[in-house]
């Protein structure tokens, strides 16, 4: 039966569903709620009664099972954009990135050409241990062949991930041996990391980029910082860009290290919640730290958390574009089949009394589409496309304006940087050219790249190899006919992207992010500034 059909005949039902779910809710966080919920107790028997009769009597065969499981979404979407239902076969990849850890083999790895290459082996980790290397093509997994088979990477990822101590053999093909290789290698615990890199920029300027808020975020950020320390660090650019959150509570556990005690971080109110402060404690170890922290349209959540406190609190600068804007607060309750459920139970705000959570009256698409809309409105390059109600207006401590009612406003606004962008620059980025390349030009010179250690190390021998006119040859052959006065005005962008990504398959991000630098405006307006001060 089409799917349409089913649906208009089953709409009652779900509506029905839609009402006792929220009542199952209702009773499924009863700590929040008074008894009157048992009231409605009563219902429950009349909906158990509809859909037994609807998978009895329907005139297909239907299972109730089903019916639940694609009305639960439909319910959930008519209440906010970040409430979710999460089926039992998804909740183990949802999780993992904010657990800090998954289960596989160890490895970073690429596709190029329908072929899994192994980039970098996790140091101790499952596939190192067995004596796999960086530049390894994984041909056969478990008997099955997934090189040139057109096999999607996800599908690749779920052969080798699997529980801890479970086996799984591989083939290994190796440059320089004409058979393949096989390893049986031992599932472990991998860990993932949310700091994706921390480097002193200048003698006393470091740098952390934080890309979520996991349950190792807080830990990663205090060993990174003790160590710039070590290295003559006093002032930090703490870049968040892009970052889409994650837990609240290390989000204000590092809000905590820059603020004196007692200071109000962020606080959260709900239908069935009452307002809870969280404050700081004495005693922070960045409390001497002039901090500039770096947003974007891809910050959101935890990370407004974090930027918001420190701008409120009058005790760091936010420099960037306007971020995502989301207020909401979720909590996760497990059903008994291992289905979860993510609920928005409260709205977070800033110290000032700010939500800035963004609408969503229109919808989920139009409230996704936002990001769109600043651009087509020119928000992304002129600060003075954003436009704040006055009713919206707060002041901090010191008499700052700062805004609500959509994201975190910037105290230094930096444009979307357009110069060096042509579209012979926009044609090679969208076909991932350069990326390409860079992986090519890496597997077949790993030998001499691997003695290469430093970030000045990799710029300074590939600007020796003239690298770019050897990508643009790469690229007519990919089918991107060269312009020269546009790739001589997109050089600087193209040879860095270069440098940085081939950097990157060598020494991972210390090589990638130091390259990357000196392209990134926001980066350098925020150098500038803590120079300054």
């Amino acid at each position: 039966m089409d799917k349409r059909v089913r649906w208009s005949l089953l709409f009652p039902v779900f509506l029905a569903l839609a009402i006792i779910t929220g009542i199952f809710i209702g009773r499924f966080y009863k700590d929040l709620h008074t008894s009157d919920t048992f009231y409605i107790y009563p219902r429950v028997d009349k909906l158990t009664n509809a859909l037994n009769y609807i998978e009895r009597e329907y005139v297909d065969p239907i299972s109730k099972t089903e019916l639940i499981e694609e009305a639960i979404p439909k319910i959930l979407e008519g209440l906010d954009p970040h409430s979710q239902y999460i089926p039992v076969s998804a909740l183990q990849s949802v999780n993992e990135p904010l657990e800090g850890n998954f289960t596989g083999i160890g490895i970073q790895f690429n596709m190029l050409d329908d072929t899994l290459i192994v980039i970098n082996t996790i140091a101790n980790g499952p596939s190192e241990k067995v004596g796999i290397l960086a530049g390894d093509r994984i041909l056969i997994v478990d008997d099955d062949t997934v090189a040139g088979v057109s096999m999607p990477s996800d599908s690749i990822v779920k052969k080798l991930r699997g529980p801890k101590g479970t086996k799984v053999t591989v083939f290994i093909q190796r440059k320089n041996i004409a058979e393949l290789i096989p390893f049986e290698i031992i599932r472990d615990n991998i860990p993932l990391y949310s700091v994706d890199v921390a480097y002193m920029i200048k003698d006393d300027v470091g740098y952390i980029k934080i890309s979520k808020f996991s349950k190792t975020t807080f830990d990663e950020f205090a060993q990174s910082f003790k160590d710039l320390k070590k290295q003559g660090l006093e002032k930090l650019i703490l870049d968040l860009r892009n970052n889409g959150g994650g837990y609240m509570t290390f989000a204000v556990n590092i809000a905590d290290q820059f603020l004196p005690g007692n200071e109000l971080i962020v606080y959260t109110q709900g239908n069935a919640k009452g307002r809870e402060d969280y404050k700081s404690n004495p005693g922070g170890f960045a409390t001497d730290i002039n901090v500039a922290v770096l947003i974007d349209e891809g910050t959101a959540s935890s990370s407004e958390i974090l930027a918001g406190a420190l701008q409120d609190n009058d005790r760091g600068i936010i420099i960037g574009r306007r971020s995502f804007g989301k207020g909401l607060v979720q909590e996760q309750r497990q059903f008994s089949d291992g289905s979860a459920l993510r609920l928005t139970i409260a709205r977070y705000y800033t110290p000032t009394g700010r939500c800035i959570q963004k609408p969503y009256d229109n919808g989920i698409d139009e409230y996704y589409n936002d990001l769109n809309i600043r651009y087509l409105n020119g928000e992304l390059e002129n600060e003075d496309s954003i436009k704040f109600s006055d009713t919206l207006k707060y002041y901090t401590p010191e008499g700052k304006v700062v805004y609500g009612g959509g994201g975190i406003m910037p105290d230094i606004f930096v444009p979307f940087d357009t110069t060096g962008v042509t579209e012979y620059l926009v044609n090679v980025r969208n076909k991932g050219l350069i990326y390409k390349y860079a992986l090519n030009y890496s597997d077949e010179n790993r030998t001499k790249l691997e003695k290469l250690t430093e970030p000045d190390d990799f710029v300074k021998y590939l600007k020796a190899k003239n690298i770019l006119s050897k990508f643009v040859a790469f690229a007519k052959n990919e089918g991107v006919i060269p312009e020269q006065q546009e790739i001589a005005t997109s050089a600087e962008i193209l040879e860095t992207q270069l440098y940085a990504y081939i950097a990157r398959n060598i020494i991972d991000n210390k090589g990638f992010y130091p390259i990357m630098q000196h392209i990134d405006n926001t980066l350098q307006k925020a150098i500038e500034v803590l120079s300054e001060n």
